[in-house]
Order: structure tokens, then sequence, then C-alpha cells
């Protein structure tokens, strides 16, 4: 019986500094931003850099616009899967069967089965891992004063 009474008792002492934290919290006022050092010398704002002519989204469209009449029409969508396809399909048959699909994974498969048992042990399956490119970080402006 004590164990519930001493339970029901700290729930509602955390309940209770749960309130009076989160009403100290909304109480206080946002901080501000500190003020740009050029801003704080000159009186003034300076004007951030201008954005570039062509965006991402631009850009991609128009790699995809191969006539260049403004539209992607289908056959223009679709024509990387087709070259991507082409490379899979070793034969030239127009049916890509499971091993032209799997060549690659079977490749690194037996690169990573250095024993030729057709297993891998935890060490040649630890090879199979794909390096991952590190994100390239914005171009930084330069200012321009």
């Amino acid at each position: 019986m004590w164990r519930y009474l001493a339970g029901g008792v700290g729930a509602l002492l955390l309940a209770g500094s749960g309130l009076v934290l989160w009403q100290q919290l909304g109480a206080t006022p946002p901080l501000a931003p500190p003020a740009p050092a050029a801003a704080a010398q000159t009186g003034t704002l300076t004007e951030p850099p201008a954005a570039t002519e062509k965006t991402r989204e631009e850009k991609r469209f128009l790699r995809y616009d191969k006539d260049r009449d403004g539209k992607v029409a289908r056959e223009e969508f679709l024509a990387t899967r087709r070259k991507a396809y082409a490379k899979l399909d070793a034969n030239g048959d127009g049916r890509l069967s499971f091993e032209e699909w799997s060549v690659k994974t079977s490749e690194r498969f037996a690169t990573a089965d250095s024993d030729k048992s057709a297993a891998l042990t935890a060490e040649e399956f630890a090879t199979t891992r794909i390096a991952r490119k590190a994100a390239r970080p914005a171009p930084c402006v330069p200012d321009s004063d």
C-alpha cells in the first residue's frame, strides 16, 4: 500500500515540477539574434548575396529537355533509364535475365569470397560494404566589399 502512495506522490511532484518549469520557460522572452558585425559598425544592413540565375531544379530540367522545347517528353524522361537498361542487357536481346541484372552483385560476391568457398565469412562480408561519398559542403560566396 505504501508503495502505491509513494508512487502517486512522486508522480504528482514530477508533474508539478514540469508545470513550473514549463511556465518559467514560456515567460522568458526569446533571445534576439546577434547583430552582424558590418551592421553594428555602419548602422546599415548589408544585402544578402544574390541567388544564382539557374537553380538546381532548372539545371535538372534542362538535362532532361534534350530538344530544348521547354517540355520534357516521355521519351526524354525515360532516356536515362534506357541507357542504364542497355548497359545491363549484355547480350542485346531486349530482355533482362536475372544473371544480367545481378552481374555487379555477383562480381562483388566473387571478389569478396577470397577462399572460394561459395560462402562469405564475417570478414569477407565486411569487404562488400558500399563506400558512400561524403556530402559536399555548399560553396562559399565571398563578400563583394
